[in-house]
């Protein structure tokens, strides 16, 4: 900590000395502003020098100023002025004399509303994107270089890995298993938008990344809003809220070819080809992604496509289209943890799963998923002071998750899928009013219609010769065997299904959910001062039919209607480089339809009210053209919250749950499901981050978060089988525990360095601490029940890559990208299910009882890419 903190200090003196050594050269500089006169905070400026191509960047400060210094005399120079949302201002063949400060004010043109060199912006009205609003809020943005360059076989969480408060875990467990937790709240609990279409699951709010692996192809930004973020719907955005923003349509006739391979034999491939704008006035950009591999952890094994369509119309100068549509259909065998003593006797891939089936050794745990999704997004520019934004989208899924399943209806285990199928429809709008040059007004509504489909699909009999023995099902008295078997190829995950319900095992139930909000907000800025009241009311109805467990007639529960609001207001000052801003807001959420229904019935939970939440917040940001730095402080607490966690049983549960040994209850090996009603947790703390650039060619990053994240007050908690029978309940006081499963103390520093022109190369170094398990164990102290959880040891990361790039033609560009992740092959663990301790030295491993359910985190990989574009 100290040589990091001696390495920052010497690298912002360095700061004034190379300065001073500049006072010679010539500048640029100049005020960045709209077409209305608003000057424009954050634009991005790039200065090439045409002879030798070296290029310097800065970027405008919270007043639109900028001066980009450091410029030899002579030329010609060609300056590049980009803004999201603003066809980029160019101006070429500037020449610059020994000493001079020449002075522009690049002005976005009227009504350019394009992203960057695109023929058709993507709902800017329904995307809450952090530099379209004049209120600061606590953010994050990776582009698109950064992503193709940083992310390579990762999931796209992992490009996030380098900002404040965000904890990435889950990655060794298969392709897509990685989940992401903001300001110590899991993703559930995190809203994800992709163009402005909400994304977490309507019935639980969990994002399967699996699902989504083709977003690193097709992204041109991520930014993380951490806390309240900007956007205007009423959504779970505790712990913060995460844009993908697509490319749309290019205006550029072109494509490119990108191949990408890497350790445990992975292999990528991806194709893209855009038509350029047609005399038609349509434009068509389309992609296509292949990819395979063995997986980190042993016997992970997965391959899956993604494919990306956008057709782009500019009907006249008021009115914009985009359509897109696109899917990833994947396979992946799974990992899971296991006891931390397995991993150091057999190594950090090893894999509980891999077992022998009737003397064949497989992984029989296989998530398949086809997730196609299609979006239509409208942007008309009414007049010079309205415009009206809408999204259309619809999202229609099919796949689940094998297992080894059991039961007491037969005496063989058997693979079987268990299904989670949805259709998804909705409509996001935004009207947008400037009532003055000071004063902005917007309101929209969000319409949600989901169904989902959930039952168990026999995959295969092994053992059972005649088939797998159906039971269970009120409505079949007769001895049925289930001899009817179905693919787990995602491709054919919609047609491969049982059709009868004598074919669905262990459970047959649909979710309906239907949704409705309004929202609006209000916003005001002028000489520095800026405020907004943002508020939201929404109505949620939840129905569920099973016919599984109720006679025809009765298969329907009631239907369970829910009233949710949320509101949240702010102001902000600035003054020069400095600006100050607090927001505060108040969230009634209405829970999630899986906690409204008990035991996988049509039970009605009567505990299940909305969740309150409430989040503080305050920040201090400073922007220059050497310097960025950003300060936030937040608290937010959360009550009447339900958690949910999972493990593989053990000796001890089996004992504990299942005295008679009845196979149909609980084996040993066996995932077992804790449910926790009635949560309340407290989370407070502080982020740092920066970004200096002392001279050109040279960009230094470095964050830093300090959390305070606790339980407070009783929880019920109810454990159930794999069958989700339940097994027990208690009642426990979790009452200043820490929240686990992700660190509350991390920091780490980047550097990025052109060694030449189109070469550079760049590390980053990221320290966790203060991370605790996520399950407690339950002990006796004063007399009544308390959880208690276990801290993990600390752990420190380094990744590092280079990039080189040479033009080959005017038209044509070759790419090269290395990346390295844990550099040092650190072991360490990433996450733990359990809190075991014990007094025996022997079974102690950095403090850590080695029965202890852990993962272990991905140990040293690599992949290296080839792009070449025309």
């Amino acid at each position: 900590m100290k040589k990091s903190l001696l390495f920052f200090a010497l690298v912002f003196a360095s700061y004034g000395t190379v300065h001073a050594q500049t006072a010679n050269t010539s500048s640029v500089s100049g005020v960045v502003k709209e077409a209305t006169g608003q000057t424009v905070k954050g634009a991005t400026i790039k200065i090439t020098h045409i002879p030798s191509g070296q290029v310097v960047s800065g970027s405008a400060d919270a007043q639109g100023k900028f001066q980009i210094s450091n410029l030899q005399e002579g030329g010609p120079y060609k300056v590049e002025v980009t803004y999201i949302g603003e066809t980029p201002v160019v101006i070429e063949n500037i020449m610059l004399k020994s000493g001079e400060s020449l002075n522009i004010n690049p002005t976005f043109s009227e009504g350019s509303s394009t992203d960057l060199d695109e023929v058709v912006v993507v709902g800017h009205g329904v995307i809450d994107i952090a530099v379209g609003r004049k209120t600061p809020i606590a953010v994050s943005t990776i582009h698109k270089r950064d992503l193709e360059e940083k992310v390579g076989a990762q999931d796209i969480t992992s490009a996030l890995a380098n900002t404040p408060s965000v904890y990435i875990t889950g990655q060794a467990k298969g392709f897509g298993e990685s989940s992401m937790t903001t300001r110590g709240f899991d993703q559930s609990n995190t809203a994800f938008l992709l163009n402005g279409q909400p994304i977490n699951g309507m019935d639980n709010g969990s994002v399967y990344w699996s699902n989504w692996s083709g977003l690193t192809d097709i992204a041109s930004l991520v930014q993380i809003q951490r806390g309240l973020g900007a956007s205007k719907l009423a959504i779970s955005s505790v712990g913060g809220t995460v844009n993908y923003v697509t490319q749309s349509t290019s205006m550029k006739e072109g494509g490119f070819v990108r191949t990408t391979v890497g350790n445990d034999m992975f292999m990528k491939a991806t194709v893209g080809y855009n038509t350029g704008l047609m005399r038609n006035g349509f434009a068509v950009s389309a992609m296509f992604t292949q990819w395979s591999g063995d997986g980190y952890m042993d016997h992970t094994e997965g391959a899956g496509q993604s494919y990306f369509l956008s057709v782009g119309y500019k009907a006249s100068e008021k009115h914009n289209l985009n359509l897109m549509i696109t899917g990833a259909p994947q396979w992946h065998n799974q990992g899971f943890t296991s006891k931390l003593s397995n991993y150091l006797q057999y190594g950090k891939r090893y894999n509980d799963n891999y077992k022998d089936v009737n003397g064949v050794m497989m992984n029989p745990q296989k998530n398949f998923y086809h997730k196609p999704v299609a979006n239509l997004n409208w942007d008309w520019t009414i007049d010079d002071k309205s415009s009206l934004s809408t999204v259309v989208y619809a999202s229609l899924a099919a796949g689940g998750g094998q297992g080894l399943r059991g039961d007491k209806y037969n005496k063989e285990k058997y693979l079987a899928a268990d299904v989670n199928n949805h259709q998804w429809f909705g409509v996001v709008s935004n009207y947008n009013r400037k009532l003055s040059e000071s004063l902005n007004f917007n309101i929209g509504f969000d319409v949600r219609d989901y169904k989902g489909t959930h039952y168990r699909k026999l995959t295969d009999p092994l053992a059972n010769t005649n088939g797998v023995l159906l039971g269970g099902n009120i409505n079949i008295t007769d001895p049925v065997y289930v001899t009817n078997t179905y693919s787990t190829n995602p491709w054919k995950a919609f047609s491969s299904k049982p059709d009868s319900r004598e074919d669905r095992l262990s459970w047959d139930y649909n979710q309906y959910i239907r949704y409705g909000g309004l929202f609006g907000q209000l916003e005001y800025a002028k000489n520095g001062f800026t405020a907004f009241f943002q508020g939201s009311v929404s109505e949620q109805q939840n129905k569920r039919y099973d016919y599984f467990q109720y006679t025809p007639g009765n298969e329907k529960s009631k239907t369970v209607n829910n009233f949710g609001y949320n509101t949240k207001g702010g102001v902000s000052y600035t003054l020069g480089k400095h600006s100050l801003f607090a927001n505060a807001g108040y969230y009634s959420r209405q829970p999630y339809q899986n906690n409204i229904f008990m035991n996988y019935a049509n039970d009605i939970n009567e505990n299940a009210d909305n969740e309150k939440i409430l989040g503080l917040e305050a920040g201090y940001k400073f922007a220059s053209r050497f310097l960025d730095v950003n300060v936030n402080v937040y608290r937010t607490t959360w009550e009447n919250r339900v958690t949910g966690s999972s493990r593989l049983a053990t000796d001890k549960d089996v004992a504990k749950y299942n005295p008679q040994n009845d196979p149909s209850v609980l084996l040993a090996g066996q995932y077992i499901y804790t449910s926790n009603y009635g949560v309340k947790q407290d989370h407070k703390g502080a982020e740092l981050d920066i970004a200096a650039r002392p001279f050109h060619g040279l960009t230094l990053t470095g964050f830093a978060s300090i959390g305070d994240w606790k339980y407070d007050g009783k929880v019920t908690a109810i454990e159930r089988n794999d069958n989700r029978v339940e097994l027990g309940r208690e009642e426990v006081d979790l009452t200043g525990e820490h929240v686990g499963n992700a660190a509350q103390t991390t920091y780490g520093f980047g550097a990025k360095y052109i060694v030449f022109k189109g070469f550079s190369v760049d590390g980053n170094y990221r320290q966790y601490d203060r991370l605790y398990s996520s399950r407690h164990r339950t002990v006796e102290e004063d007399g009544k029940k308390v959880g208690r959880v276990i801290e993990l040891p600390s752990f420190n990361l380094l990744d590092a890559g280079l990039s080189y790039e040479v033009k080959v033609s005017d038209k044509n560009t070759m790419s090269f990208r290395v990346n390295m992740n844990n550099v040092l092959n650190k072991f360490y663990i990433s996450e733990a299910t359990s809190s075991t301790v014990t007094t025996n030295a022997d079974n102690i491993w950095n403090g850590i009882d080695t029965s202890n359910f852990v993962l272990i985190g991905q140990g040293r990989t690599w992949n290296a890419s080839v792009k070449f574009t025309f």
